[in-house]
């Protein structure tokens, strides 16, 4: 093993925080995107002194967060190589895994084969079956759901296989497991995610998604740095949906996340029980509550809230830890649509000992990521360029 630059390394994922379209964004239809841009104007400028300092201003423009002469921190921006603009896509990049065939979809539903099978292996005739928004659904299936007690499958434009049930009518274990059936069912399709989503509720009007969402995610199909980690000895602390998407593997301890508030509570406890790893942390209310949604003011709130939060992190973290920060796509909720956005994301890096920041420049693959988690932590990996 090599020798280590730093004993912990903080990674976050601001979920759906794109900073402009990549150049191939007019081939999936995201000409124009620009996430962090577009939720800044929108809301007439953000504040967000924090990420200033370390130079997020300087990665592109962010009306109310202008460029600083000098930044506290390395900055940069990163295309992403592999084919697609999902999580799942995003987050195996950043750990090391670039896909060059994309996840399957099906924006017209499912083949009758992947529903026979679905109602041959659980017993049930599901609702739906349709790409549409999560929160729409409900209100067009969800009563009729409660009537026949049928669970409520549909999809979207990422790779995903969901299951809504009510908690009520299909206790929230029972979906679990009927994930878990679908889940080997549709390996063969290289579907990227199949998503339990537990609701409450009496009718349309206010049916709700319940924190107790779980992602049943295709094994990765490459080694990550995330079990390179784990092979040195060290923990991989995994905060929010973060094991979901690598399908445990690689993971050492996982905690779930209900908010991103509760995610980033989750990160400073983290901070208590590792000493020497990886704290990987997603925070997704970004894109699940503000992209997807449109709702930009809203996002535009959320990240002034991480802001806000990120000096009690920088305060607990000591001389021997890193501080990354980064997203896996966009999600610009001004654009037409409820889907990701292809685009550039950003890159931050901090710790105690920095003399000064330092332009990053365009990193040519998310997968600088895992190499760079690789030289802070010592280990071996060969994929991607580490900023060290």
């Amino acid at each position: 093993m090599n020798k280590a630059a730093f004993d912990r390394v903080v990674l976050i994922t601001l979920d759906g925080v794109g900073v402009g379209a990549q150049k191939d964004a007019r081939d999936y239809g995201d000409e124009g995107a620009d996430t962090l841009g577009h939720v800044a104007r929108y809301c007439g400028g953000l504040r967000l002194p924090n990420l200033q300092q370390l130079g997020l201003g300087n990665i592109h423009p962010v009306e109310g967060v202008p460029p600083v002469a000098a930044a506290e921190g390395l900055y940069g921006r990163m295309r992403e190589v592999s084919t697609g603009k999902d999580t799942t896509t995003g987050h195996w990049e950043l750990a090391g895994i670039v896909q060059e065939e994309p996840f399957s979809t099906y924006p017209d539903g499912f083949p009758a084969e992947i529903m026979a099978a679905f109602q041959r292996e659980t017993g049930l005739v599901p609702l739906g079956n349709v790409a549409a928004s999560g929160t729409e659904i409900l209100k067009e299936l969800g009563e009729e759901h409660l009537r026949t007690g049928r669970p409520i499958v549909y999809t979207s434009a990422d790779s995903v296989f969901q299951i809504a049930a009510h908690e009520d009518v299909i206790p929230v274990e029972r979906l679990y497991e009927l994930c878990r059936i679908t889940r080997r069912l549709l390996d063969p399709y290289r579907i990227g995610r199949v998503i339990a989503r537990p609701f409450v509720g009496t009718c349309a009007a206010d049916f709700r998604r319940t924190s107790r969402r779980h992602d049943f995610s295709l094994l990765p199909p490459k080694t990550t740095i995330l079990e390179r980690i784990k092979e040195a000895g060290m923990r991989v602390y995994a905060v929010g949906k973060i094991s979901d998407i690598f399908a445990g593997q690689g993971v050492t301890d996982s905690v779930s996340s209900e908010s991103n508030a509760d995610g980033m509570a989750k990160t400073l406890e983290a901070l208590s029980v590792v000493c020497r790893g990886l704290i990987f942390t997603n925070l997704v209310d970004f894109d699940m509550l503000y992209g997807h949604r449109l709702d930009a003011a809203g996002f535009g709130r959320a990240l002034e809230e991480f802001d806000f939060w990120l000096p009690h992190l920088q305060q607990a973290m000591g001389p021997r830890d890193l501080l990354m920060i980064t997203a896996d796509h966009g999600c610009d909720p001004t654009m037409p649509g409820t889907d990701h956005t292809r685009e550039f994301v950003p890159l931050l890096i901090w710790h105690r000992g920095l003399e000064k920041g330092r332009d990053l420049g365009e990193r040519t693959s998310f997968a600088d990521v895992a190499a760079t988690l690789a030289v802070a932590l010592g280990v071996s990996f060969d994929t991607g360029k580490s900023v060290f």
